[in-house]
């Protein structure tokens, strides 16, 4: 796989943190040269320095997904820097939380605006040095793309959102020598419970989502990364992930009732509590 990425150029969204970082950190392993972005500059600025002391080129750039002049700036930054770019990973995002009764439109606005949006608008600017590098388009979706979870409406709207952009840019893309590769994760160590429907991060709360079935974010990256290697056009991460997929599509009324069952209790995040 190291060869599959060595002197790569790599762009990676959402960088600063959980699952953006783990995967900057893999790359980097791999011999890629990474860009990190995202609004927070001092996370970005740390694995940045982490790489740079294993010996892996890195940079990072303040940009914000929901700014399409900034997206722009960036991808003229990268290549700017490296000459051009192989892989973009859209992977900003964050979790809205709270029963679709609760919920503004402002709320639905913003988790669609960075989400979907900002995935879209990443991919739309990085697709021209894409189909030079014959690179690798990214997009990080969920297992809440395939269940509709309690109590998290707009989250798992958006994520089925980006599914569907995903295979359908996966169409676009054949014949292009260009790969779309969707990472599916389940519960995986990161900040997004950290992260209020404001869109801004409380480093005091806690992770409520079941710590038995969590991964550390550098094992999932490690499987993603196989994943983007190869090419594929789809990739479920964790082993429950797997599971809750695989009965989501094969038994759906039986999935449907065990959440319900479940209920709210399988929220991800605290939800209007800022």
């Amino acid at each position: 796989m190291a060869e599959n990425f060595r002197n790569k150029v790599v762009w990676i969204t959402g960088g600063g943190s959980g699952i953006g970082a783990a995967l900057a950190h893999e790359f980097g392993q791999q011999g890629a040269r990474v860009v990190v972005s995202g609004r927070r500059l001092e996370p970005l600025a740390e694995v940045v320095a982490e790489l740079k002391g294993k010996g892996a080129e890195a940079m990072a750039l303040g940009c914000d997904v929901t700014k399409v002049g900034e997206l722009e700036l960036a991808v003229e930054a990268v290549v700017e820097r490296f000459g051009g770019l192989d892989v973009a990973v859209a992977n900003a995002g964050f979790s809205v939380g709270g029963r679709l009764e609760e919920l503004h439109a402002s709320e639905w606005r913003r988790q669609f605006d960075t989400n979907v949006t900002g995935a879209a608008m990443t991919l739309r600017y990085a697709l021209p040095h894409l189909y030079a590098s014959k690179g690798r388009a990214v997009v990080m979706g969920s297992v809440a793309g395939t269940l509709g979870v309690p109590g998290n409406s707009a989250y798992c709207a958006s994520k089925f959102a980006v599914r569907g952009m995903a295979q359908a840019l996966s169409a676009e893309l054949a014949g292009s020598g260009v790969s779309c590769t969707l990472l599916q994760p389940g519960f995986v160590h990161s900040d997004i419970n950290r992260v209020d429907n404001q869109n801004q991060v409380h480093e005091d709360w806690e992770d409520r989502r079941p710590a038995q079935l969590m991964w550390p974010a550098d094992k999932a990256a490690r499987q993603m990364l196989k994943a983007i290697a190869a090419r594929k056009r789809e990739a479920v991460i964790t082993g429950h992930g797997k599971v809750a997929t695989f009965l989501a599509y094969h038994t759906p009324g039986l999935t449907q009732a065990v959440l319900a069952r479940a209920g709210e209790r399988l929220r991800p995040k605290h939800h209007h509590e800022a």
